[in-house]
């Protein structure tokens, strides 16, 4: 691997070198590299591009690598990639995207994930996209994700997206069983003329099933940004949607959260705010000893991170 290939990993997974435990690097459409463990299996998918990950039940405290990369102006890769964690496991997952375009045509990634977290068994998802390259052609990201959790289970994403990325389209649906619990921490930063949006839906279809959706996002510039969080109970439930949501320049953003309940004892929340930086943060940051340009992008770090 080259020097732009270790910066991407980095940005995306963190990775200073190859991960320990399993993992699956994918370049430019092509396997990369590939690592098995005694309890995680990465095979390759025979009727379409993708892979299956398989996590055996019981298994505690490891990870599992698969990010992708992109260096090649031009191309459009689409990947399916689908996870199947046993009862009883906890594990983290690491995905991500990196695309370097130093060309003038577009380069795209598009990626479908799909969950099925058995009964009692915790997952971890941390998902990053980020973009760069002098090129003049455009990084695309449209990530899928859908989830299905069992009894008892427990889902986290984290999905963050703050540098470089042109245009991204992301969808997400969680499906939630009884006793189960889906929770997104969605970060978002957008600049230029870049637009992003996120279509997201929880299902909340068992009883005492609880969801968390909590969306951060700042748009800069002439930027676009859309969200469109659903929150659907049809049992004994709760859930809370919160998008909080910085606008600068003469950036748009709209956001707008709906919730649906189908059972009496569905109780679900939603908050939406989305506002400009108090002059007074500024001034106060000023004061000591911060630069105006400093200050701001203090405080935009903050709220994201």
């Amino acid at each position: 691997m080259n020097q732009v290939d270790i910066q991407l990993l980095r940005e995306i997974a963190d990775l200073e070198r190859t991960p320990q435990g399993a993992y699956n690097i994918r370049k430019n459409g092509q396997l990369e590299s590939r690592s098995n463990s005694a309890n995680i299996t990465i095979e390759s998918k025979s009727d379409k591009p993708g892979i299956d990950i398989h996590i055996a039940p019981g298994t505690k405290h490891e990870s599992v690598h698969i990010p992708v990369i992109v260096t090649q102006t031009g191309l459009k890769d689409l990947v399916y990639n689908d996870f199947y964690i046993g009862e009883d496991c906890d594990v983290d997952i690491v995905a991500g995207c990196g695309i370097h375009n130093s060309g003038c045509e577009t380069a795209e990634h598009d990626g479908i994930h799909t969950f099925y977290v058995g009964k009692n068994a915790r997952v971890r998802y941390v998902e990053k996209h980020y973009g760069e390259g002098e090129g003049t052609g455009q990084r695309i990201l449209n990530p899928q994700t859908v989830v299905y959790l069992e009894e008892g289970a427990f889902i986290q994403l984290d999905t963050t997206q703050i540098k470089g990325v042109d245009s991204t389209k992301r969808e997400t649906k969680i499906v939630v069983g009884p006793h189960a619990e889906a929770v997104v921490n969605e970060k978002l930063l957008t600049h230029g003329s870049q637009t992003a949006e996120s279509d997201m839906e929880i299902i909340l279809d068992g009883e005492d099933a609880s969801g968390r959706v909590i969306s951060r996002s700042v748009a800069q510039d002439s930027s676009q940004q859309v969200f469109y969080p659903r929150m659907t109970g049809n049992a004994k439930c709760f859930g809370h949607v919160q998008c909080d949501s910085i606008i600068m320049g003469d950036a748009k953003i709209s956001s707008i959260p709906a919730i649906s309940a189908n059972h009496v004892d569905a109780q679900l929340v939603h908050e939406a705010a989305i506002g400009r930086i108090a002059g007074d943060q500024i001034t106060k940051l000023m004061t000591l000893g911060l630069t105006e340009e400093e200050a701001e992008e203090r405080i935009l770090n903050g709220f994201l991170h």
